[in-house]
């Protein structure tokens, strides 16, 4: 059994970046990873939960649950960011777990990457297809709720076809290469932060203060509860990690990546949430496409339709880093023999793990076409926060075990803050539901029966110490 808690070194994923085959390109700089975290951070906060948040637990304190949640990202970003600068491969807090904790733990946060992942993923594309449907109804285009809606929220809802069509193209493109996939994320970063700073600036004309009254009418309890849901959407600085392995200079760049795209995003949502409570009365606010539909309400159709495009290229560019996340967790998990080989092979062309893209893009879609967003979002946060306190733990942990380590960002306030980290992660996670726990604990079992049926048997790590 001790070998089950055996660690992988940081000199041993060092060797795997230098040994020959299964690598990645490095293709990324400082730009492209800031990107890549603005690309999935801004979406599904502000184009979507920021209206389920707001309407089924925090009401206009939405803003204070966007600052409760960026508050504990920015502790957990701080621990992220000494491993990320030490540990520059793929996997993110998978990597990490596997140098600290040993590798059934690893193997346990990994196989709940796969879940944060792909359901954040889904969820996601549930409200872009939200968003499509909007976009195409105003342009006189009318799809029927059959195949276009999402099942047990919209009426007569059978399957989300916009969302599963919009998850395979962005595969596709993610097969093709890394470096096309940046420079298109960069462009829709840019049209969806246009749509973002125009809400800003001209919902603001329109906000009435009276709407910001009873600014708590759930109290703290339901401030936190809405915490616990738009934690979803900070979910970005984690997948910028995924990334390290492709990364030009990741002792440099990644800290950059990880920090400023937080950062940044932080504050633009508690400016939307401010501005979409302030236009329109809690009643009014839709679940499916609040921003848009409050600019409606005040009869700005052409503002309306502006910003329906601007959330559909922004969650288009959070499916990306998304889903790019989720693949690269299996080429890691696979390179360590915990999954099988072909979710590490290497396209010899693009150079890109193009088998586990294109499995895991299409297991998302087929979820995002029947699944509905609440549970798919729930779930998705437990997976997060979850990964986030195993990831501070493990800072104390090395810290302690190889205290000599070159670390080129240091975690500052160690223990104190990733202490703090893992309180506000397990408070936010107290917070959801019964149910969510429940699905949560099953999808672990799950994963400890494919790790002592397959993984265990064929795990580098395993091999190597039976061989001494």
């Amino acid at each position: 059994m001790a070998g089950l808690f055996a660690t992988k070194s940081v000199d041993a994923f060092h060797a795997d970046l230098k040994a020959g085959g299964g690598h990645l390109r490095r293709a990324l700089g400082a730009f492209d990873l800031v990107m890549l975290g603005i690309g999935c951070i801004i979406g599904t906060g502000i184009f979507v939960l920021t209206g389920v948040a707001a309407v089924n637990h925090a009401g206009p304190a939405v803003s204070a649950s966007y600052a409760l949640a960026g508050t504990v990202c920015i502790l957990a970003a701080l621990c992220y960011s000494e491993f990320a600068t030490m540990i520059p491969i793929s996997g993110s807090a998978y990597s990490y777990a596997y140098a600290t904790l040993g590798e059934l733990v690893a193997w346990i946060i990994g196989w709940d990457l796969v879940l944060e992942y792909a359901l954040a993923a889904s969820a996601v594309a549930v409200g872009w297809s939200g968003y499509v449907v909007d976009f195409l109804g105003r342009a006189g285009i009318h799809l029927p709720a059959v195949i276009a809606g999402s099942p047990g929220v919209v009426e007569g809802a059978v399957f989300n076809l916009p969302a599963a069509l919009g998850l395979l193209a962005i595969t596709t493109l993610l097969v093709l290469g890394i470096r096309e996939s940046a420079t298109t994320n960069a462009i829709i970063v840019a049209i969806k932060l246009f749509a973002v700073l125009f809400v800003i600036g001209v919902g603001s004309f329109y906000v009435n203060p009276e709407n910001w009254h009873p600014y708590m009418p759930y109290g703290f309890k339901g401030v936190v509860a809405g915490a616990a849901t738009v934690f979803f959407a900070y979910i970005g600085f984690d997948a910028v990690t995924t990334a390290a392995e492709e990364a030009r200079n990741p002792e440099r760049d990644m800290t950059i990546g990880i920090v400023g795209s937080l950062l940044g995003c932080t504050v633009l949502y508690l400016a939307v949430a401010a501005v979409l409570t302030g236009m329109v009365p809690l009643s009014q606010i839709d679940v499916s496409a609040p921003v848009a539909k409050a600019f409606g309400t005040h009869g700005l159709g052409f503002a309306a339709g502006l910003i329906s495009a601007g959330a559909v290229a922004g969650l288009t560019s959070v499916l990306l880093v998304l889903l790019l996340g989720q693949s690269r967790v299996f080429f890691a998990m696979s390179r360590d023999g915990l999954l099988p080989p072909v979710f590490s092979a290497v396209h010899a062309r693009f150079g890109t793990p193009h088998l586990s893209t294109i499995l895991v893009g299409s297991i998302v879609a087929v979820i995002a076409g029947f699944v509905p967003l609440g549970q798919l979002a729930e779930l998705a946060n437990i997976g997060t926060l979850f990964a986030f306190v195993i990831v501070s733990i493990g800072v104390i942990v090395l810290r302690r075990t190889d205290p000599g380590r070159r670390r080129p960002f240091r975690t500052p306030l160690v223990p104190v803050l990733p202490i703090a980290a893992v309180a506000g992660c397990l408070y936010l996670m107290a917070a959801l539901p019964r149910a969510t726990w429940i699905r949560f604990l099953i999808w672990l079992a799950i994963g400890l029966v494919i790790y002592f049926v397959y993984s265990v048997h064929h795990s580098r790590v395993q091999r190597a110490a039976a061989a001494e």
